[in-house]
């Protein structure tokens, strides 16, 4: 055989052997979901030289009511597992109802995954706010312990949004947030994990990709 023909034949038998050892060192590497809002950057020493990392923000402790007339907590949405966040009006026309006709499809993929959580704020102050939420939670199926829609005073429920999800500020002082066509979604360590347009099926389907993501994340740890 000439020794020309001895390299060709020798580089066709080491590709699949390079293939192996190529699967092997790689083929476990998995998605990582990376985190939303940095808070600061912290500087640690290691081995007499300093690091630089980012910490990133963790969602305060709130507590509003819910359409049942009774209070939720953070803790009840997230200790679980997840929940995926957004914020409405009761009043606005037409983006809140595109994001809820989206989030019916994220409750209907996870109705019998109970760490899967949604939490919707609603920007409205009215005083019969509860019995309004009752009639809009049926309107779009929410089942009772899987979607909560949460009211309270104008103050708090700006401070979540502002401050703990980082939405823009009302325009007019005292008043409340406009509705957010954004989803959120925020881990059980009350971080947010994603970020997305809840008004596009395209982007919800990567919301449901994501959740699916941190599912595994918490089975495998």
């Amino acid at each position: 055989m000439r020794p020309r023909q001895t390299l060709v034949l020798g580089l066709i038998l080491l590709v699949p052997v390079l293939a192996f050892l190529f699967l092997k060192s790689f083929g476990t590497n998995r998605y990582a979901l990376p985190n939303f809002l940095p808070d600061h950057v912290d500087s640690t020493q290691i081995e007499g030289k300093w690091q630089r990392d980012t910490v990133f923000h963790q969602i305060g402790d709130f507590r509003f009511q819910s359409q049942a007339g009774r209070e939720v907590a953070q803790a009840e949405l997230a200790d679980k597992g997840m929940y995926v966040a957004s914020f409405f009006s009761t009043t606005c026309p037409d983006i809140c109802p595109r994001v809820n006709s989206q989030l019916m499809r994220v409750q209907e993929k996870y109705r019998r995954e109970g760490r899967v959580r949604l939490a919707s704020f609603t920007t409205d102050s009215h005083q019969d706010s509860v019995a309004i939420l009752a009639r809009y939670a049926e309107q779009y199926g929410a089942i009772a312990g899987k979607w909560f829609f949460l009211t309270g005073n104008a103050a708090s429920l700006n401070k979540v949004a502002t401050e703990e999800f980082q939405l823009p500020r009302p325009l007019r002082a005292g008043s409340t947030m406009t509705p957010s066509s954004k989803l959120f979604l925020v881990d059980k360590d009350r971080r947010v994990r994603g970020i997305y347009d809840g008004t596009k099926e395209k982007e919800v389907n990567r919301l449901i990709t994501e959740i699916e993501v941190l599912l595994y994340t918490y089975d495998h740890e």
